[in-house]
């Protein structure tokens, strides 16, 4: 099961109303906060804790480590997100997880959610940026976690200030957003082109895309970090999926 605050309540309400065993209920409740592997502790308390699906990361792990964690999750209930998978691992754990999905260019596997996530017209967007087509996959990594966790998403990709009219073309669809992620590689300038144009809070993304010289993101990474516009916020090289984080704390 998922434990939210209403599920705890009604565990609670039937013991007390001698309905469910403490035993009973002890079994429910044992894997909260979290549930212990030989290699790992798994995190059944984060949505409840954040608002956000249990995260794993990919690399590093053996194809049994990922099966062993994923199925702890699922027999939770938990939605999921496993990053930087590569496609042939998720076509082996496919076998042992049928309703496992994958999106290529994020390269994200994930639980599809048992309901629909309810949204309304109302709810602002959070648009995804990108300099330019090589940034992509970091750009697909946070637009992609930003859907899962319910967010509206706008992308909005390869609009590089080398053809800065590419970008100011789209200004009234960055001024509706209600926060903009922008992934850039080479001299990572476009989050600061961004951050003086509008009003709204950007969350820069450096990437590993460039040549010699960009040092595998390390370029991008410090001209965000000293960009002189307002309301810049820099993540890690190439990290997506902790910009769609950041992002959906300040989207509700």
């Amino acid at each position: 099961m998922t434990f939210t605050q209403k599920s705890i309540e009604k565990i609670l309400k039937q013991v007390e109303g001698r309905r469910l065993s403490s035993r009973r209920a002890f079994e429910k409740l044992k894997h909260l906060p979290y549930e212990t592997l030989s290699f790992a502790r798994i995190d059944h308390h984060r949505s409840f804790r954040k608002g956000f699906p249990e995260a794993v990361y990919a690399p590093g792990k053996t194809a049994k480590q990922l099966e062993k964690i994923i199925a702890s999750i699922q027999r939770a209930g938990h939605n999921l997100i496993v990053t930087r998978l590569e496609k042939k691992v998720y076509r082996a754990l496919r076998r042992k997880f049928p309703s496992l999905r994958y999106s290529e260019d994020g390269r994200i596997a994930y639980f599809k959610p048992s309901s629909r996530i309810h949204t309304n017209g109302k709810i602002s967007s959070v648009v995804v940026l990108t300099a330019g087509t090589s940034d992509l996959p970091v750009a697909e990594e946070a637009a992609f976690t930003l859907e899962l966790i319910g967010r509206r998403v706008v992308r909005i990709y390869d609009c590089g200030v080398a053809g800065l009219h590419r970008l100011l073309d789209q200004l009234p669809r960055l001024k509706e957003a209600k926060a903009i992620i922008c992934v850039a590689g080479m001299e990572g300038a476009l989050a600061s082109v961004v951050a003086g144009l509008v009003d709204k809070p950007v969350i820069a993304v450096p990437t590993s895309v460039g040549y010699g010289a960009s040092f595998k993101g390390l370029a991008p990474l410090l001209t965000m970090l000293n960009s002189c516009a307002q309301g810049v916020a820099v993540v890690n090289i190439d990290n997506g999926f902790g910009a769609a984080c950041f992002a959906a704390s300040v989207v509700s």
